[in-house]
């Protein structure tokens, strides 16, 4: 079979060169249900054909929405785009006013849902748009209407022909899937990507992963994200094996059970799982805690290059005593993680580096397809502080001004309906402006400082980048969250969203009851000692940098109420609304 250049190519491409008996698979009450590659093909087919039955033509656009991942998500995927249709995924948190704005913009006619939570959410909302037809859930629910009844359409369907015709006539140049960008600020934008637009990246993505005979990815992060997804279809393309995790809850679990050689990580979940081993170093007593934290500020030393043989010496002996068991709590065959989505803490990199783990931090955006760059341990590939090489094909050239531009295949085709738009971010030269600020270190990887729209002046003209400052910070057990603030104020601030799961901790340690969030950020030994990891921190920067003032928040900053996107970004408009008055309380007291 010749070489995959559409999307639903991937698995008739597997099916062909190296079909598994287990190409995808999900867990259902505990036991794992299997999906051969044979199957997972003549779904997908079944899926197509039903459709066609239901009136689908080439162009209508399905809409796709599952509250985890399951080989369903996949049986539809590709089932839509094989009889031409556009398949437009959304996040299962978006508000409804966005699965209102997404469903009408789009003129969704079909949605696909996994459970009867997300089918009540659409069902509320489907008296406001005109388009849709009808609702299917992967679930089965009893009186409502089930995905299998598509699938059973299709079993008796006699359009097969005019569905190789179908297929036959797409073009890779066609659109294949419309992806609303969450966006931290507005409405969302609808992203085109066309075929070729993600298969190139899955194809010039191939030699930065470790891509093995047999091997297995455990994949959570949600497949309507454009990250994930490709993902999947490099998985695909290569025939390693792809189990969905039940859960974030359960990920440690899926982990050990499914020992996989490669997922993806976003920088938040890294962070957790290092803060769990960082707990459990701090309940061993004796010599035991006193090699663990060797081990530690061992790793925190960390480089690619440059460091002398006694010290790899001595970290063969921490790997050997501590890091094992680090790596065996990831299944104990992890040959990689894929870290994107935000910027990943560099001394969380280091230290995970250093142990053995190999964690390869990428950048990319969904109107890129989304890989531009990530670092790879071959070809003395990996740069700590930058996210790598840029792919092949893909051009990266920094502007006057310091932004970003990316030109190639994965550039999206522009913005549904907004051509004001697309004309605003694609170039004459047909360079895309990523909005992301950066410079190029040693002339060859990509380092990533700030969004461009995030950069912000303080009122005696001194330029703040954000990113880098929340980043540092974060390093502290004490803060989950933090939004450094002070826009044309005199100088810069922060909003904390403390870990209120370490503060427990902390304050059983030092006899201090806890009562509850909101009453103990009040508490002025907890502000003090908050005080103090902001002066540790502030070290690191410049005097017109430093935090000077702070409030903590009482609530967890969440995706669901409206503080991070679906990706784990800060939403800083609307978290300055939400705290509007503790931001006032810093600046009126000067």
């Amino acid at each position: 079979m010749k070489e995959p250049t559409r999307l639903f190519d991937f698995p008739r491409y597997q099916l062909a060169t190296k079909p598994l008996q287990v190409s995808l698979a999900s867990k259902r009450n505990g036991v794992w249900k299997e999906i051969p590659t044979k199957e997972y093909v003549e779904t997908s087919d079944c899926i197509s054909l039903g459709l066609m039955e239901l009136g689908i033509k080439p162009d209508d656009k399905i809409a796709l929405i599952s509250t985890n991942n399951r080989f369903e998500w996949n049986f539809c995927d590709i089932g839509i785009m094989q009889c031409g249709a556009i398949n437009v995924p959304v996040y299962p948190t978006a508000s409804e006013g966005d699965y209102i704005f997404i469903f009408n913009d789009a003129e969704v006619k079909i949605c696909f849902v996994s459970d009867k939570d997300l089918y009540d959410k659409v069902m509320r909302i489907k008296p406001q748009v005109p388009s849709l037809q009808s609702v299917y859930v992967f679930d089965e629910v009893e009186g409502l209407p089930n995905y299998n009844q598509v699938i059973e359409l299709g079993k008796k369907s006699n359009k097969r022909a005019e569905l190789e015709k179908i297929m036959e006539q797409i073009d890779p140049e066609q659109l294949a899937t419309l992806i609303y960008t969450s966006g931290t600020t507005g409405r969302p934008k609808g992203v085109m990507l066309c075929h070729r637009n993600i298969a190139s990246n899955v194809k010039n993505c191939q030699d930065r992963l470790p891509i093995t005979d047999q091997g297995i990815a455990l994949s959570f992060l949600p497949m309507c994200h454009i990250y994930e997804r490709m993902l999947n279809y490099l998985y695909c393309y290569n025939s390693m094996s792809v189990y969905y995790a039940e859960s974030l809850e359960t990920i440690g679990d899926n982990l050990r059970e499914v020992k996989p050689t490669i997922f993806t990580a976003v920088p938040r979940l890294l962070e957790k799982v290092f803060a769990k081993i960082m707990d459990k170093g701090a309940a061993l007593t004796g010599i035991k805690k006193a090699l663990f934290f060797w081990a530690v500020n061992l790793a925190e030393e960390y480089d690619v290059k440059g460091k002398s043989a006694f010290y790899h010496f001595k970290l063969k002996i921490a790997r050997k005593l501590i890091f094992s068991k680090w790596q065996e709590a990831l299944g104990g065959r992890v040959l990689a993680i894929a870290s994107g989505a935000a910027a990943l803490n560099p001394r969380l990199c280091r230290i995970f580096l250093a142990a053995g783990i190999n964690i390869q931090e990428g950048y990319g955006l969904t109107e890129t397809s989304p890989v531009v760059a990530v670092n790879c341990p071959k070809n003395d590939g990996t740069r700590i502080g930058t996210v790598g090489r840029p792919i092949k094909e893909c051009q990266v050239k920094i502007a006057d001004d310091g932004e970003i531009l990316v030109k190639g295949p994965n550039v999206m085709m522009g913005y549904y309906k907004r051509p004001d738009l697309t004309a605003q971010v694609i170039d004459e030269d047909g360079f895309f402006h990523t909005g992301d600020i950066g410079e190029m270190v040693e002339g060859q990887y990509l380092k990533i400082t700030d969004r461009k729209k995030e950069i912000f002046k303080t009122s005696g003209g001194k330029y703040i980048a954000p990113q880098i400052m929340e980043n540092k910070f974060k390093e502290s057990r004490f803060i989950e969250q933090i939004m450094v603030i002070g826009e044309n104020e005199k100088h810069p601030a922060a909003l904390i969203q403390p870990d209120f799961v370490f503060l427990k901790q902390w304050c059983e340690r030092k006899g201090i009851p806890y009562t509850s969030n909101e009453e103990m950020i009040k508490n002025p030994r907890i502000i003090e000692r908050y005080q103090r990891e902001i002066d540790k921190y502030n070290q690191e920067f410049g005097n017109w940098e430093k935090i000077k003032k702070f409030e903590l928040t009482p609530d967890q900053w969440t995706i669901e109420a409206g503080h991070l996107t679906p990706t784990m970004k800060l939403r800083r408009k609307v978290i300055l609304n939400k705290y509007q008055d503790l931001y006032k309380k810093i600046y009126a007291e000067g």
